[in-house]
């Protein structure tokens, strides 16, 4: 290895690993990528010739994912400069995908960072570089093959009636495989368990008890699931358990598949584990293996079972007696949404905090007491109406909404000059290749291969591009009403709003409001207003959740007359 350091510079550098798993980290797998780093920095700068300033180390983390806190951590001090190159052991350290390797290589590049690999050299040149993309894009293909063999070889041992599982259905145990015996692993009733299971199943097929109730039976007979942080059943989980016919014997395998939560409930920007949700196949491509489970529950209350989970789901349903109008809308300064309640001891309807739902059977966690309803619905109807048939307030959010289309734009996250960017990045990559097959280092087919997911990839962002385009073109003088079309249609919207039954009412809401945050004396709305009039203008500012005021302003909307039935002063607070 030849010494980079004969002109005597001293190198300031950083160190980047990772590992996939806990149990790569608990065999220290990490420890040993930083040993054989260190050992290639004495050889390549020579003893006491560098400086490691800093260690980026990203356990736990797949490569398949780029967002990971300790590469960001990287790529944002590559751009202070505080470090003159960066050593990582092996390119799939960096990323598993031979294209994301690309894309922060030449991000540290582009900042000046010297990039150096223990078992690969840098690519200094065209051909290197071509070999490097070669060399990874085969890394990809060879881990896509182990991928497959791994899910036909699983597919095969359920075929041959292997039961793969982590952990038993409640109310069984799992005995594992003996390599000694080749005896497959099996369940075994758990008759603890068991009874219990009986039990909930009576009291759904025979009781015609609900869940919750099923739930409140549980905790007073202090029956707790096998996991569960709280310590206590939730419906979900007995509705798992109430359809599963693994309790009837019939297992099944392949039911469902990974997929990235459409609303996920932790919103955190790392997240190692992408798709944490899941969907149900369509219950004809279930494999349903020759595998035999001791029923618990007979087919006839398991059918009972699905009958009454039918009935209760059709008397649940939201036939409320009651009107809401900001049903869906309003929130509690806690987080959770506020839902419609009836009078309870009185006359007043309310919207409480769903804590209670979602804590039960335990206590609450939140303290806020009840909106009334009725007079908070009435407050919010009347501030719409107020906004809707002002042409003055209209016709100012119309200017600046106009006048700030640049930065909704930028505050979309599409920025237009890195779509460009990574564009050339992929048309270079193609240009590559087809040098590589030139020279004739692939077949024809390898070249497709590696060549049709890219020129899709760009197809893709070029569309982003065009869609952003049309956007703006769309927006133009022609398609924003005039000042005397917003001054008939807010003359003409007062009696039209006057005389909107409840279910027009609700849809102006759905449509209008982005979100209430109530307490017992404040609402905070955020939200747009649609301006129907030969076209649909969107009557809103940079942010929907931002603004909803004149010239930005925080208005309160007090009625004295009506405090005492409201607990306290409620005002409305628009912003």
């Amino acid at each position: 290895m030849t010494d980079i350091n004969n002109n005597g510079m001293h190198w300031f550098i950083a160190l980047y690993g990772r590992v996939s798993t806990s149990l790569q980290e608990d065999q220290e797998t990490i420890q040993n990528q930083i040993m054989a780093i260190k050992d290639f920095a004495d050889k390549k700068f020579g003893l006491g010739n560098y400086t490691i300033v800093r260690q980026y180390l990203d356990e736990g983390w797949s490569g398949d994912n780029i967002v990971r806190p300790k590469l960001d951590e990287l790529r944002v001090d590559a751009k202070k400069k505080i470090w003159d190159g960066v050593l990582i052991y092996d390119p799939d350290r960096l990323a598993r995908r031979y294209s994301l390797q690309e894309l922060v290589m030449d991000e540290l590049k582009e900042a000046g960072i010297e990039v150096f690999f223990v078992t690969v050299s840098t690519p200094k040149n065209m051909e290197d570089k071509i070999l490097y993309g070669v060399r990874g894009l085969f890394s990809e293909y060879e881990r896509a093959k182990i991928s497959e063999r791994f899910r036909l070889g699983k597919l095969r041992k359920v075929k041959n009636g292997h039961i793969l599982t982590t952990e038993a259905l409640y109310g069984y145990s799992y005995i594992r495989n003996n390599k000694e015996t080749k005896t497959h692993g099996y369940y075994i009733v758990n008759e603890e368990e068991a009874i219990n299971v009986r039990m909930i199943f009576t009291w759904v097929g025979e009781d015609g008890l609900t869940l919750r109730q099923v739930v409140r039976n549980l905790q007073e007979l202090n029956i707790k699931p096998r996991r569960s942080k709280r310590g206590v059943w939730s419906t979900s989980t007995l509705t798992t358990m109430l359809r599963h016919k693994g309790y009837i014997g019939q297992a099944h395998w392949g039911s469902s598949y990974a997929v990235v939560p459409v609303n996920p409930m932790k919103t955190e920007k790392y997240r190692q584990v992408k798709k944490t949700s899941r969907k149900i196949k369509p219950e004809a491509e279930w494999i349903a293996p020759n595998i035999r489970i001791p029923r618990i529950v007979s087919d006839e209350l398991f059918l009972k079972v699905r009958a009454q989970l039918k009935t209760n789901f059709v008397l649940c349903q939201r036939r409320t007696k009651n009107e809401y109008l900001l049903g869906g809308k309003i929130h509690c300064s806690c987080g959770k949404k506020r839902c419609g309640e009836g009078p309870q001891h009185g006359k007043h309807l309310y919207y409480r905090c769903s804590d209670r739902i979602y804590s039960f059977p335990l206590p609450p966690t939140c303290m806020e007491g009840g909106i009334n309803a009725r007079i908070a619905d009435r407050m919010v109807w009347q501030e719409i109406t107020r906004l809707m048939i002002s042409p003055d307030q209209l016709l100012k959010e119309i200017d600046r909404w106009k006048n700030n289309r640049k930065d909704k734009r930028q505050s979309s996250g599409i920025d237009v000059d890195t779509i460009q960017k990574n564009i050339s990045k992929l048309r270079g990559q193609i240009e590559r290749y087809n040098n590589a097959y030139g020279a004739g280092l692939f077949s024809l087919e390898k070249l497709k291969e590696y060549t049709v997911p890219r020129n899709k990839q760009v197809e893709e962002l070029e569309l982003q591009i065009r869609k952003v385009e049309q956007e703006e073109s769309y927006i133009n003088v022609a398609t924003i009403p005039t000042e005397n079309e917003v001054k008939i249609f807010s003359e003409g919207i007062l009696e039209t709003l006057e005389n909107l039954s409840f279910e027009n009412k609700q849809a102006i809401i759905r449509n209008t409001i982005g979100k209430i945050i109530g307490t017992q004396k404040q609402l905070q709305v955020s939200g747009s207003i649609p301006l129907s009039l030969y076209q649909n203008v969107v009557y809103k500012t940079n942010d929907r959740n931002c603004r909803f005021a004149e010239c930005g302003e925080v208005h309160f909307i007090q009625r004295a007359d009506e405090k005492e039935r409201a607990g306290g002063k409620l005002s409305v607070l628009h912003y």
